[in-house]
């Protein structure tokens, strides 16, 4: 397994914005910078809040016990009495070295969550798993389980930790599903369920989207790692070049390779199953983008301008637009930081409510 200290980690070096820039999302449109309204602020101080709690779930896919934050929202306990208002859902995933946490002692995801139910917004449940260092996929090999247990650096138990089978793609699509659709008051269906991430969790959140359309209607990444393969050029300009080595794959990794090769596996095949943009193209040959028994999950992608990973964002916005997928991208001041991330946060639940939260 990787080895990681699951502490809280304090938050990163703030991001300051400014002028907003973006890209032009229309397919089939050129693309070019434009200035586009920043992102809606909701009321500062909401009269009603909701309920942040953590619960615990046997993962048949992971073979053992996880974690898991979820937020209530500020009606959830005002409905108990009569028990028949139910809610649509969004995942939230964390990033590498994460935890089901982040996003709220970080991130303030409940707080943006209160004050957009505030000014009117749907409310939703949000389920915050502890997704590992796993990149939300079913892994290349099986993990060495006596090393991770005999591991005395991580903090978190290996009870938790040492995950005998690592199919964390079906952990998040149906064990966590099931488990909140059993638990809670949702709308247990397809059309109310979205699906959002940053960095790793922004590959999560889309990738487990393209996966499993008859899931998630919609995802958001911010700051995806969104082409894992992608080498070059930088900054990003057709045609793109991608790794077809072991060494090529090392450096397309950007010092991930440990944790990224166990869980793709070493091989130029085993990472393009599991690339978004591949799974997009293998959606697309079974579906039109707009039409088909099951239907496209709505895409949000966004990175900031001095992000590592904005040429992989802009690589994966190309594919789309090549492939005829309507989707949104937005480029905007900042880097990779938990103040770029919360900054935007309420973009992405904008828009996952604006799908899910409206029918």
């Amino acid at each position: 397994m990787p080895t990681r200290s699951r502490a809280r980690r304090a938050p990163l070096r703030r991001a300051i914005c400014g002028a907003v820039v973006a890209l032009a999302t229309q397919v089939g449109a050129p693309t070019a910078y434009a200035q586009v309204p920043p992102p809606s602020n909701a009321a500062a101080a909401p009269a009603r809040r909701g309920t942040v709690r953590t619960d615990t779930l046997w993962s048949q896919s992971l073979g053992l016990m996880k974690t898991l934050t979820v937020y209530l929202p500020p009606s959830y306990s005002a409905s108990t009495g009569t028990a028949t208002q139910r809610y649509p859902v969004l995942f939230y995933l964390h990033g590498y070295s994460g935890n089901e946490r982040n996003w709220v002692d970080v991130g303030h995801l409940d707080r943006t969550l209160d004050s957009l139910a505030a000014a009117g917004h749907p409310e939703a449940i949000v389920v915050m798993p502890d997704g590992d260092d796993s990149w939300y996929t079913t892994w290349g090999g099986l993990a060495d389980m006596p090393a991770c247990r005999a591991d005395t650096v991580r903090k978190e138990s290996a009870d938790s930790y040492c995950v005998p089978w690592q199919h964390y793609d079906d952990y998040v699509a149906h064990d966590l599903v099931t488990y909140v659709d059993g638990h809670y008051r949702t709308r247990a269906d397809r059309q109310h369920r979205g699906i959002a991430g940053l960095s790793m969790g922004g590959y999560g959140a889309v990738a487990l989207a393209l996966a499993y359309p008859e899931v998630f209607a919609a995802a958001a990444s911010h700051s995806g790692v969104l082409s894992p393969r992608f080498l070059g050029p930088v900054p990003f300009a057709e045609p793109a070049r991608y790794a077809n080595s072991l060494a090529d794959m090392e450096q397309a990794s950007r010092g991930l390779w440990k944790s990224i090769a166990q869980a793709f596996g070493r091989d130029t095949i085993a990472w393009g199953t599991r690339e978004p943009r591949q799974l997009a193209a293998r959606l697309a040959a079974r579906q039109a983008p707009t039409a088909g028994a099951v239907s496209w999950p709505q895409l949000l992608i966004d990175c900031g301008v001095d992000d590592p990973y904005l040429s992989q964002n802009r690589d994966f916005h190309a594919s789309l637009q090549r492939l005829g997928v309507a989707h949104r991208y937005a480029e905007w001041p900042g880097a990779h930081t938990w103040g770029y991330w919360t900054t935007h946060s309420a973009q992405s639940l904008e828009f996952l409510l604006g799908v899910v939260g409206s029918r």
